[in-house]
């Protein structure tokens, strides 16, 4: 088992700044965090920390998706199962999602919005792997990755039920994503299946350089997110697709930081393939605007309503975590 190197040096690189510093806004990688913004975030997982359920998930109807996006925002930060203040509470989360594996054969989703759910989960406990020594974790995880390779279709994608029958661009990339995660961790993963996954999203991409939900579609400013940072993930990095994508994006009319479809799941994917792309400008210029946005949008007691998806504030909040919390670079999928 190839396991990652620990966050620790990360986190001590963190820490070295110089005391008579301290007041002033701290730079991490390419961009800063505020002393408003690291208020925010923190105040985003104390309310996250007393608003779950007692089996140790967050939120009802999506309870897998909710508690993979708590989970990983609580992560960003630098907080794991079984460490610091909130570590009984982040082990809870992962025996849930552990227990829907166990339960499940390795599949991690509901009957609802199935493999997106299980895709995000299958990113987070690969992430918590990355940093645990819990063999059930590994079983699972590697149970969930064989789910999510018998249900890729013909042409390289995936759909919402755990079958190799149809696909669309969301589901897809969370599965891209996933997978990349768990292949860093150490768990096999065929190139293959990468190599048809981009395929598919390719076969999604508009002539005007975004991407649509299915091969031949419109093209929109979250899925076009999404598919540009699953081309960085799949290493498509330096690609014609993978340039035209992100052009469509920051071409986009600056309402988007403002009012777009789709509002966390479309930052979340845009701030990260911003932050690939390795132009620190231009990133540091996303970021800036839409940290204004969240600031402005959380409410007093620390989470985010709900977006126009229909997930409950567990989700919006742990969202808005992991787009402001991106300076923090402590999650190793997240890094370039």
């Amino acid at each position: 088992m190839n396991k990652r190197i620990p966050l620790t040096l990360a986190l001590l690189i963190a820490m070295v700044a110089p005391a008579a510093r301290a007041a002033e806004p701290r730079r991490i990688g390419t961009t800063e965090l505020t002393p408003e913004t690291t208020a925010a975030i923190d105040q985003a997982l104390r309310w996250l920390a007393a608003n779950g359920n007692e089996d140790g998930s967050w939120g009802s109807t999506y309870r897998v998706a909710e508690t993979s996006a708590a989970l990983m925002a609580f992560m960003l930060k630098g907080e794991f199962p079984g460490r610091g203040m909130y570590g009984a509470r982040l082990d809870k989360a992962v025996t849930f999602l552990v227990r829907r594996g166990q339960e499940q054969g390795g599949y991690l989703g509901g009957k609802q919005q199935g493999m997106y759910e299980h895709g995000l989960a299958t990113l987070a406990l690969s992430e918590v792997w990355g940093e645990s020594d819990k063999d059930e974790i590994k079983d699972v995880l590697k149970k969930a990755v064989e789910v999510t390779l018998r249900s890729q279709n013909r042409e390289g994608g995936w759909r919402y039920s755990p079958q190799p029958t149809d696909a669309d661009i969301s589901v897809t990339v969370i599965q891209i994503v996933a997978l990349a995660s768990a292949k860093e961790a150490g768990i096999h993963v065929p190139d293959s299946v990468l190599t048809n996954a981009v395929i598919y999203v390719q076969k999604c991409q508009h002539p005007l350089g975004g991407f649509a939900y299915q091969p031949g579609g419109v093209p929109g400013f979250a899925r076009s997110a999404a598919g540009v940072m699953s081309l960085f993930m799949a290493g498509q990095r330096n690609t014609t697709a993978a340039a035209r994508g992100l052009d469509y994006l920051i071409k986009a009319p600056d309402t988007k930081f403002s009012a777009t479809q789709y509002y966390f799941y479309a930052h979340y994917y845009a701030m990260q393939a911003l932050y690939q792309a390795g132009d620190d400008a231009r990133y540091r210029d996303w970021y800036t605007q839409i940290r204004d946005q969240l600031l402005k949008r959380q409410r007093q007691d620390g989470a985010w309503p709900a977006s126009d998806g229909g997930t409950t504030s567990a989700f919006s909040t742990g969202m808005a975590c992991l787009i402001l919390g991106v300076p923090y670079r402590f999650l190793p999928i997240y890094q370039r």
